[in-house]
């Protein structure tokens, strides 16, 4: 199950200084991309809405895109629909409606009782919504509501389409198609020959009916009485998104496109050019066949037969990593890229490397030679400044890679199960934990001739080349440790409780958090005093080596910290679902004294530690007062504990469980608060 996490804060400060009267963040140019879940076209304006930074607009044609979200109270836009001149956004927070193409937002009517808009569907004046509670129409443009579930016995609805009378809506798995033939007040289950796999899309086709699924594409000729596997090629067995255009038609899946130019009865791949096999979405204007991916937006001026990025000004893109060598700086992203700047983010490079399309989770440099690592899809290395690149081997190709790490010949990969030493540049890879617990490594540095591992149970100590290792946990506060930095003889740590240093090597640890009002630390960056900390609440600067602390988010439209790294004097910034910001050390002239961050979205944290045995501590936020349910359930969907049922004020939470009778595992928690439902993975490790 996929986590779904959001972080939104407002800072209300009490000055006592100032952050620079001028300075700020500033946003790189480029590079450009993110999760785009749904497209529309409203005359000639198109409309892109994305997972985490909201809607785009573009009036050229997908050549440059602004982003254009003035009323809404949700960044996560998973469905997109034009009436007329209203234009309807399906969001994390209800549905929105504009009237002046997307300029402006506002909540759209009464009646809806779940924020968790999935799917539209329109019929004249009748609007239907998708939901994660079923099918809500409007017959008066949104200004009302009504649930229509009569029937519907899975009300997780996540495709719907009109042919003619009828209205279908496609659920999650176990999937089913229901049927109605007025107007959604009984629904009847139609579903004989569908695969037990949610139907992701819905599409109708002169007379056939098409359902996009987990398991493939599937065709009705009887209004979806009877269904039939359609062999749609190589492209990918998840069918996300259909697009009809007369005898045309488009089939987005997780390996591509496939298009159908006689009705759906045969088809062929359409991919070439394709940065991105992660469709979602389709829509057309003219000519113009947009695809949203999990890169950004594609286009097509030749009916598919070739396809080129359209991202330009689409600022969703999420980075995970970076590494810096001499004036290049390298960046891994969420969606499987690795670019490079030599400018530090004035202009961007692409890499094509056959990656495997995984996110990027670890890159080093030194030189011109440079390690990328993917989840689950091993390490690749380039000799050439990226130019071209090379898969080390398979021996990590099963796990996933936290970081790398070069000294001299030899390379450290940390994972999710222990460290693994190359001492011929990747070509082969040898377990070297002895010592180690077992379970994640998430981070590595290195101090003359000491390694420091950074893991969920605290910091870890070789000096025989990482051949056994032994606790440095001596004054540390916490055992989750994400982050570690080098600075001459100084070693810094980031963890979830904040930042600690040694000045011997790890022996002893010292807790420098004056200022940091948020303590959950995901990254680090040292440069002589200057130390800079990323967290879910944005970016801290310490001009004293930690000593003291101040935040620095002036011009950050998000404060979500993923990676950070210092370039000569200017600090680089990814934010999740908001790409790259930058900002000189020169510019922060003065600090803020007394800083106070209220929540105004909805949150709630990863479980720490995780692993854990026997307990482990969820923290969650809530921006009003509201009913807050928290719960933990087995993989099988059993709720076994209830640690929160209870109204709650605005504020920040924690609450702590006790796993003492349950099994090692996997296990899920969800919090249900204002309308949103969040979902976490934490796992048992005894």
């Amino acid at each position: 199950m996929k986590s779904l996490f959001r972080s939104l804060f407002a800072a209300v400060f009490l000055f006592t200084g100032v952050d620079s009267l001028n300075a700020q963040w500033i946003q790189t140019n480029g590079p450009y991309g993110g999760i785009v879940k749904s497209i529309a076209v409203s005359g000639t304006t198109i409309l892109a809405g994305t997972s985490g930074s909201g809607v785009y607009r573009s009036t050229n044609n997908g050549s440059s895109w602004t982003q254009t979200n003035s009323g809404l109270t949700s960044n996560y836009v998973n469905a997109l629909a034009v009436s007329g001149t209203t234009i309807f956004a399906g969001t994390g927070s209800g549905v929105f409606k504009s009237t002046n193409n997307g300029t402006n937002w506002s909540s759209a009517g009464t009646g809806m009782t779940t924020n968790a808009v999935k799917a539209f569907a329109i019929s004249g004046s009748n609007i239907f919504v998708g939901t994660e509670v079923g099918v809500y129409l409007s017959t008066n443009n949104g200004a009302v509501w009504t649930r229509i579930t009569n029937g519907l016995s899975n009300t997780f609805v996540t495709s719907l389409t009109v042919s003619g009378s009828n209205v279908l809506a496609g659920t999650l798995g176990p999937g089913a198609v229901f049927l109605s033939t007025n107007n959604g007040t009984n629904w009847t289950q139609v579903s004989n020959g569908l695969p037990n796999a949610g139907v992701i899309a819905l599409a109708v086709s002169g007379t056939k009916t098409f359902a996009g699924t987990e398991a493939g594409l599937y065709a009705s000729t009887d209004n979806g009485t009877s269904w039939s596997s359609v062999n749609i090629g190589s492209t990918g067995t998840y069918v996300n998104a259909l697009l009809v255009n007369g005898s045309n038609m488009f089939a987005g899946t997780n390996g591509g496109v496939s298009l159908s130019t006689n009705n759906g009865s045969s088809w062929t791949s359409v991919s070439a050019g394709l940065s991105s096999y992660g469709i979602s979405a389709f829509a057309m204007s003219g000519a113009y066949v947009f695809a949203g991916s999990s890169s950004g937006i594609l286009l097509s001026t030749n009916n598919g037969a070739t396809w080129s990025p359209s991202s330009n000004g689409l600022s969703s893109i999420s980075v995970k990593v970076m590494a810096v060598s001499g004036s290049n700086t390298f960046i891994g992203t969420l969606d499987g890229s690795v670019y490079l700047t030599t400018d530090a983010g004035t202009n961007w490079s692409k890499f094509n490397g056959g990656f495997p399309g995984s996110t990027v989770s670890a890159l080093a440099a030194t030189g011109t030679d440079i390690f990328s690592a993917f989840i689950y899809g091993g390490v690749y290395l380039s000799t050439d400044n990226g130019t071209s690149w090379a898969k080390t081997s398979n021996d990590l190709a099963n796990t996933s890679v936290n970081a790398l790490m070069l000294n001299g010949t030899n390379v450290f990969a940390a994972t999710d199960n222990g460290v693994y030493l190359s001492t011929n540049y990747g070509t082969s890879w040898t377990k070297t934990s002895t010592g180690l617990p077992s379970g994640f490594v998430n981070s590595l540095a290195i101090s003359g001739m000491n390694i420091l591992a950074g893991t969920f149970n605290g910091i870890f100590l070789s000096t025989n080349n990482g051949t056994s290792w032994t606790p440095l946990n001596i004054g540390l506060t916490s055992a989750s440790v994400r982050a570690l930095s080098v600075n001459g003889a100084n070693v810094y740590a980031g963890t979830n409780k904040g930042v600690v240093f040694s000045t011997d090597n790890g022996t002893s640890w010292t807790v420098i958090n004056n200022g940091l009002t948020d303590t959950n630390i995901r990254a680090l960056a040292i440069s002589g005093a200057n130390s800079v900390a990323g967290t879910d609440n944005g970016v801290f600067l310490s001009r004293n080596s930690g000593t003291n602390w101040t935040q620095i988010n002036t011009g950050l439209t998000r404060t979500k910290v993923l990676a950070l790294t210092i370039i000569g004097t200017d600090m680089l910034v990814g934010i999740e679902n908001a790409g790259i910001w930058k900002r000189s050390l020169t510019e922060v002239t003065s600090v803020a004294d007394n800083i106070t961050e209220l929540p105004v979205g909805y949150e709630i944290a990863q479980n720490f530690p995780n692993p854990f045995n026997p307990s482990t501590t969820i923290q969650f936020k809530t921006p009003e007062a509201s009913h807050v349910s928290l719960k933990v359930f087995n993989v099988l969907g059993a709720e076994i504990a209830t640690l929160v049922n209870e109204n709650k004020a605005p504020g920040t939470y924690q609450v702590t469980w006790n796993a003492n009778g349950y099994p090692s595992g996997v296990y899920l928690y969800r919090l249900m608060s204002g309308g949103e439902v969040f979902t976490g993975k934490m796992n048992l490790l005894k």
